[in-house]
């Protein structure tokens, strides 16, 4: 792919086509593969796993390759989408930033603070585009919701309510890993901290009960967050069913985002003058391709941060689940002092 220099002299990709490799082969890979067809200008063009089979079952079906090792995905792409658990993601984002491969990482980004604080400073000084793939604020219900509120606002937002729970889990699912980073806080949690964190600023106080599971993970975890702007109600389960929509309330009225918010394509707005407007933003692409095209076009630019997700909000949101672990006394093998 062709690159020019920008004025800051940092290299500005300058071809219409991004050639994305990916890094796992499981269900979220195949959804992100499948995203990309909605994409204008990108391409699969790479698969690693470490299984070379699912490698080239994700590959074949879009004429991509199939790697046999890391580095020669890294070598042959333009950028690279990290679709493994969470407990690998800072070892495959810091080595694509040695190889000089801007990163759209899945969510959560790292387990904890402090390796996500690592994975950030490194693509910072190599001066390359990083973000966590947290998908909701870049779908058009979201955005449409936004630019609403600026106009006929709710008033002071001062409480967002969220949680999701999922009974049927399969036993031998990764969430249920502990040597993995698994857990409903990390697979689930970590959405409802984006919107906490979207919506109140930063958290200042964390308090949580939950249960773990006969693997170690959290199954259930019910968080009461003090922010800067106000208080978060979140929960997020493995064992039990639960809704997963949303509120925010503020003084002049609420949002509702209808189940599965995550996934936003309807809200419904009261006022309490009685006004009632319902918002309906159908989604196309499955969704991924939204946070997709933004990198894209950030990385096009130039740029090295995304103003809608940037390294802040992930780092106020991992912070949160690093409260909630702590409550809780969870931790992972791999997590050392």
């Amino acid at each position: 792919m062709a690159r020019l220099k920008n004025s800051s002299q940092e290299p500005v990709l300058v071809d219409r086509n991004i050639r994305w490799g990916i890094v796992g082969a499981g269900r979220i890979a195949r959804r992100f593969a499948e995203s990309l067809k909605h994409v204008p200008g990108a391409q699969l063009a790479g698969v690693w796993s470490r299984r070379a089979e699912t490698a080239r079952a994700l590959a074949e079906p879009f004429d991509a390759r199939a790697f046999n090792d890391f580095d020669s995905l890294l070598s042959n792409i333009d950028a690279l989408y990290i679709a493994t658990m969470q407990d690998s993601h800072p070892e495959y984002a810091l080595r694509a930033f040695e190889a000089g491969v801007p990163v759209l990482c899945e969510k959560p980004a790292a387990v904890n603070a402090r390796a996500l604080q690592r994975m950030i400073d490194v693509a910072r000084e190599k001066k390359l585009l990083f973000m966590e793939a947290m998908k909701p604020p870049f779908y058009p219900l979201y955005t449409r919701l936004r630019e609403h509120l600026q106009t006929d606002p709710i008033g002071e937002i001062g409480l967002v309510r969220a949680g999701c729970s999922i009974a049927n889990v399969p036993s031998d699912h990764p969430s249920f890993s502990l040597d993995m980073g698994g857990g409903a806080l990390l697979d689930i949690g970590i959405y409802e901290a984006f919107l906490a964190v979207d919506w109140l600023g930063e958290a200042l106080d964390v308090q949580t009960i939950g249960r773990l599971g006969s693997t170690g993970v959290d199954v259930f975890a019910s968080l009461n967050v003090r922010h800067e702007r106000g208080i978060a109600q979140l929960f997020c389960g493995l064992d039990l069913q639960g809704r997963g929509d949303a509120l925010i309330a503020g003084t002049l009225g609420t949002v509702t985002i209808h189940e599965g918010w995550w996934n936003p394509a309807r809200a419904s707005i009261a006022y309490t003058d009685g006004r009632k407007i319902e918002l309906d933003e159908p989604f196309s692409g499955g969704g991924l391709n939204y946070e997709t095209a933004h990198f894209c076009e950030l990385l096009r630019a130039g740029k090295t941060e995304s103003p809608i997700m940037p390294h802040a909000t992930s780092m106020r949101m991992i912070a949160i689940m690093d409260a909630a672990r702590r409550d809780l006394n969870l931790r992972f093998p791999f997590e050392t002092d």
